[in-house]
């Protein structure tokens, strides 16, 4: 095979991307819009659509002659998705969030109200939090499970509280259903959770959520520490750490956050510092 020909079939495949791009983004685009965007002649970007019909990558709405994504991509995003292992993709992050913050790293799930722990990475540290994976613990009194619980709809939320509860574990915590929807209002706005000794005395967690590729959130990462080590001034910091690693994961899973949404905790986290800082 000559160069040029090689050459030729990359430039193809760059342009059958762009306009499967071009598609992504709105609900139905026109010949003449797609010819636009590749600054290429309308004949040469019908051709390139048949083909991409042809293996139902894209399909035509045949009342206005837009096009818009096919279902072929829909089938093999599933596939995609389904090989995906969870626990083996989040391995390395809780790892990197464990040198970067020198505490325990978690990754957690909601099963039946309750949180699930995953996967875990110890830190090096004398004085660690211990944990296992396969441990359970309630959900209203934990950073992992109430990240999870602000992402939940209200009746699902309504539901799990009649059906488990709000038991108090130390003083701090959250024992009412208002105060805790509240509480989880809160969750969602800055990004993550704090659980400020509300299931142990000395403990500190702070979590993020990782999403996936439909903007579901699945799972929770988080970071666990003694209270004198994570002391409220240094909260926002780790904070930042651990969205960031949670964002990450999200990404590898297919998740694209939004821009309004990264403004938005900037802020957030912007106001949060000041404040520590008095």
């Amino acid at each position: 095979m000559s160069p040029d020909n090689n050459i030729y079939k990359v430039r193809v495949l760059d342009r059958t991307m762009t306009i499967l791009e071009a598609l992504s983004e709105k609900s139905g685009v026109t010949l003449a819009e797609l010819a636009e965007r590749l600054n290429l002649h309308k004949s040469t970007v019908h051709r390139l659509l048949m083909v991409l019909e042809s293996y139902r990558l894209v399909e035509r709405n045949t009342a206005n002659g837009k096009y818009r994504l096919g279902l072929k991509l829909f089938e093999l995003g599933s596939k995609a998705v389904e090989h995906i292992d969870l626990r083996e993709s989040a391995r390395p992050y809780l790892e990197r969030l464990v040198f970067e913050t020198g505490e325990g790293a978690h990754l957690c799930i909601l099963d039946h109200g309750e949180v699930l722990y995953l996967e875990k990475v110890e830190s090096s540290r004398t004085v660690r939090i211990p944990s296992s994976i396969g441990r359970r613990n309630p959900a209203h009194c934990t950073a992992v499970g109430k990240v999870l619980l602000a992402h939940l709809p209200e009746d699902q939320l309504d539901d799990l509280i009649k059906k488990h509860g709000l038991k108090a574990y130390t003083q701090k915590t959250i024992v009412t259903p208002s105060e805790l929807k509240r509480h989880l209002q809160l969750v969602r706005q800055r990004g993550y959770a704090v659980d400020d000794e509300e299931i142990e005395e000395g403990l500190k967690c702070i979590s993020a959520p990782v999403c996936d590729y439909s903007g579901k959130v699945i799972a929770s990462v988080s970071i666990a520490g003694p209270a004198f080590r994570m002391a409220d001034d240094k909260i926002p910091t780790l904070a930042q750490i651990v969205v960031a690693t949670a964002g990450r994961l999200s990404s590898q899973l297919g998740y694209q956050e939004p821009q309004i949404k990264t403004e938005t905790m900037a802020r957030v986290e912007s106001e949060e510092v000041a404040l520590s800082l008095g």
